[in-house]
Parts: C-alpha cells; sequence; structure tokens
C-alpha cells in the first residue's frame, strides 16, 4: 500500500469518527429537556418544555409522573387547534391551551387512552386557537380556581 493509500484510507477513518461523534451528540441533545418557570393562578410552576419536533411528540409519554417538574409546556411556531394525545401516559392530566399568554381552553382530568395505535389514539382540540399547551397533573385546575382568560407569566 503507498504513503497516498495509507493517508486516504486515514481520512476515511478519521470523517467516519466524525460522523459517529455527530450522532450519538444529537442523540445526547435531543435527551435533553429544556426548562422554564411559569406563574399561573398564583402558583410558580417549575415546567420542561417541548418546542422541538422530537419533545412535541415525545410529550409526558412513558413517564410514570412528572417527578421534580409541575407540568410541561409546548410551544408551537404558529398559532392553531394543536391536539393532544395520551401516547403511552402512565398517569391522568389536565391539558390547558393558551394563546399568547391566555388561557383560551381547558380539559380537565384526561383519562389515560389504552389504545395503543397512532391512528386510534383519542384527540383532544382546543375550541379555538392556541400557540401553546400546558399539561398539568390531573385535578390542579380545579385545586387553583384556573379559568379561561387567566394569564400565564414566564418568570424564567
Amino acid at each position: 500500500m503507498s504513503d497516498e493509500d495509507k493517508k486516504i484510507k486515514g481520512w476515511h477513518w478519521i470523517v467516519l469518527l466524525l460522523i459517529i461523534i455527530s450522532f450519538f451528540s444529537l442523540k445526547l441533545y435531543s435527551l435533553q429537556w429544556p426548562e422554564a418557570e411559569i406563574k399561573l393562578s398564583g402558583q410558580n410552576l417549575k415546567v420542561l418544555v417541548a418546542k422541538d419536533s422530537y419533545h412535541l411528540l415525545k410529550g409526558l409519554s412513558g413517564r410514570k409522573d412528572l417527578g421534580e417538574y409541575d407540568g410541561m409546556l409546548f410551544v408551537f411556531d404558529q398559532m392553531g387547534e394543536h391536539p393532544m394525545v395520551m401516547r403511552d401516559m402512565e398517569f391522568k392530566i389536565d391539558i390547558v391551551w393558551m394563546s399568547n399568554g391566555a388561557v383560551v381552553d381547558i380539559a380537565p382530568d384526561v383519562e389515560l387512552d389504552p389504545v395503543t395505535s397512532e391512528a386510534n389514539l383519542r384527540r383532544y382540540y382546543p375550541r379555538v386557537e392556541a400557540n401553546a399547551v400546558l399539561e398539568l397533573p390531573a385535578g390542579w385546575m380545579v385545586e387553583n380556581g384556573l379559568k379561561i382568560g387567566d394569564m400565564v407569566e414566564v418568570v424564567k
């Protein structure tokens, strides 16, 4: 094998190694969830934030509970009637749709969905367009007197 062939082969290994490192870096990034603190109904809430395609699809699926968090905030690029599903959920939730920080619709105490087929999952739609959704533990809305028109404030 000539020196030139050895150099080319060496570059192939370097490129392959860079591709592998990039792949695992992206995987690690997708596992990290952004956090925020919001204020709603006089309560400061520590929430996970879903705003990229992986996190928007994953949501609270497969979790036993919210752990150290009070909820999950879904942020959408556009206003719309964004449906929510209970895909692989293990606990009930309240779903709160918001438009520019104002609560515009609520689905309280949403039941688990035993259906495993994506096509057959029950979809929960708001009555009006929204650009964010907050999922909270079931009963939170009633306990804290949350109502349509209440404002959500981002603390940090």
